[in-house]
């Protein structure tokens, strides 16, 4: 692939090198091997839908509301704003850049744009890969529920099952009685869990839990296994879908007695907090977390693009709908959290709750006290399950379009065909998740949570913008928009990825590092061996950067310095 790049061998005068636009020179060059073909999406709304799908996920339905209301409630919203215009959009759009104009997957990309980090192409596949595992064992939780919800009474509401503790379990929440336990936390702890003491206790493993697991990789398999001809037609349902229902629910909500009070504590700013250096790292996170950079899924998506589609319109969409999504979100919780807190004369902060409970815990139990709660239950948990799978369509694929890059023919010679290579990568995060199908498997799910999607994630991204903005630089990402889309990028987006993103991903590292805290449980505190574990889990994708590094090294010539050199000839390798 040619690329005009200031000192390279490749001449930058288009008239003297080649009259023929690279965009035509790139298809061409694809259309004379049938083995580097590459689909493209059917439409520009697929791609932006499939993007929706990815970035919107669980973490906006029971993360966000609960970070606003706890960082400064409506005050939260300037520096989450703040971060989703210096961070979220222009490294969506940087994303979207590298996989839009190489059309490669992450791994195959960073090789050609930035040989010396080229781990860090491998590393987001890897991080990808882990997080499928078990992220899917969410979507067994979701179909547990959705499966419990057409009884004609919630199983969650009554202390008078066989899976309760009659002597701690309380009908309502219990508020600040801390002896109790609300029937819907029994519910999730001892049906659907069946939870053990501790990760030392694996117990059995859960077979209902085992069997929803597997019906949730086949769907996924049904839905991704002609790559984005198949994806592509699902996600017009499962990315709108959760729309409408969300307005519903939110309608439905606000006219709840007791909605108004969650609301108003949901917005209400709180402006002291803004001094608070943690609510902007938070705020940094959640942008980082929540549009999904340095997964590779964005660049394996934008890779199925038309070389000429417009990607700096997408990200803004796709940025803004998350944010949207979020807020929206909140909305709907908070509502629902007021009536509960109604109901049963309880402040509204000893309702509101982080993580998995606030969806699998609290919601249920309001949902249990709704008019109409046949009609509302199934259809939220239903909502859920079209949130989770869109996310994990996304991290499966990014696996799955590496393999085909890197071991393609070599692969199809022997299973013949891509249908089934899709399948061997189910199959195999399928059994993978087994471990937190176990009754101690929530010990587990929240160990690989913890390492993964917050310590492996941000030192990934840190290395991600480095190699992208620093070493192959801002002048180089500029041109590669500017041959895709005519023009070159605002000084928005240039001073964003040479100054302002690669500041705020080393200031979100730095303070993850600072503010480390050891794993947990609720008041569980894992054994040391579990924190090793745990540790090795986060380097299972983040070594795979100084070893490419390495790898590129060694394979050069000469003097460490020639060898650091060649392995940044980058105009060189890309005009390979």
């Amino acid at each position: 692939m040619d690329v005009c790049v200031e000192n390279s061998k490749t001449p930058c005068d288009d008239t003297d090198a080649d009259p023929e636009p690279l965009e035509h020179k790139v298809t061409a060059e694809r259309a004379l091997d049938p083995g580097t073909q590459r689909l493209t999406w059917s439409g520009r709304l697929e791609f932006i839908l499939a993007s929706v799908g990815y970035a919107v996920g669980l973490g906006n339905v029971w993360r966000f509301p609960y970070l606003c209301y706890s960082s400064g409630g409506g005050a939260f919203m300037i520096p989450y704003v703040t971060m989703v215009l210096l961070c979220g959009v222009p490294l969506l759009f940087m994303e979207f850049t590298i996989g839009q104009y190489t059309r490669l997957g992450p791994v195959h990309a960073f090789a050609k744009i930035c040989p010396l980090f080229k781990g860090v192409g491998l590393a987001t596949v890897v991080i990808s890969s882990v997080y499928s595992t078990y992220y899917n064992v969410l979507m067994s939780w979701v179909f547990f529920y959705l499966i419990n919800s057409f009884r004609a009474a919630p199983p969650w509401k009554s202390c008078n099952n066989t899976w309760n503790v009659p002597e701690n379990c309380s009908s309502g929440f219990p508020g600040n009685v801390t002896h109790l336990q609300s029937a819907s936390q029994q519910f999730f702890d001892h049906r659907l869990l069946e939870k053990t003491t501790g990760i030392e206790e694996p117990g059995g493993l859960r077979w209902e839990l085992f069997g929803y697991l597997m019906i949730t990789w086949v769907i996924v398999y049904l839905c991704i296994f002609r790559g984005i001809r198949s994806t592509g037609k699902v996600v017009y349902f499962t990315a709108v879908f959760p729309y409408f229902l969300l307005f519903a629910l939110l309608i439905n909500n606000v006219q709840l007695p007791g909605a108004k009070n969650g609301i108003l504590y949901f917005v209400t700013p709180v402006w002291s907090r803004l001094f608070d250096m943690k609510v902007w790292v938070n705020a940094a996170s959640q942008v980082f977390n929540s549009v999904g950079i340095t997964f590779g899924c964005m660049i394996s998506m934008a890779s199925y693009n038309n070389f000429n589609n417009n990607i700096a319109r997408d990200s803004l969409i796709v940025s803004s709908i998350n944010s949207f999504t979020s807020i929206l979100a909140g909305f709907v919780i908070f509502s629902a959290v007021g009536y509960m807190a109604h109901l049963h004369n309880l402040p509204v902060e000893n309702i509101a709750t982080d993580g998995p409970g606030l969806v699998f815990v609290v919601y249920p139990e309001v949902l249990a006290t709704m008019p109409a709660f046949q009609l509302w239950a199934p259809l939220f948990f239903f909502m859920l399950l079209c949130l989770g799978l869109d996310s994990q369509f996304a991290t499966t694929e990014v696996a799955v379009t590496f393999i085909k890059d890197e071991f393609g023919p070599k692969v199809l010679s022997f299973l013949k065909r891509e249908e089934l290579i899709v399948l061997a990568v189910c199959v195999v995060f399928f059994v993978l998740g087994i471990p937190h199908i176990t009754k101690g498997g929530i010990y587990v799910f929240q160990l690989l949570d913890h390492y993964t999607a917050v310590i492996s994630l941000m030192v990934l991204a840190f290395f991600e913008v480095v190699a992208v903005c620093w070493i192959f630089g801002v002048p180089r990402v500029s041109l590669m928009v500017e041959k895709m889309q005519g023009k070159a990028p605002n000084i928005y987006f240039r001073v964003c990825w040479l100054l302002l993103s690669p500041l705020l991903v080393l200031c979100i590292m730095i303070s993850i590092i600072i503010q480390y805290t050891p794993v947990h449980y609720g008041d569980y505190r894992y054994p040391a061996w579990a924190e090793v574990v745990g540790w090795g889990i986060s380097l299972v994708s983040v070594v795979w950067i100084p070893l490419g590094a390495l790898h590129e090294l060694y394979k050069n010539k000469g003097s460490f310095l020639q060898m650091v050199s060649h392995a940044l000839s980058l105009p060189d390798r890309l005009s390979e």
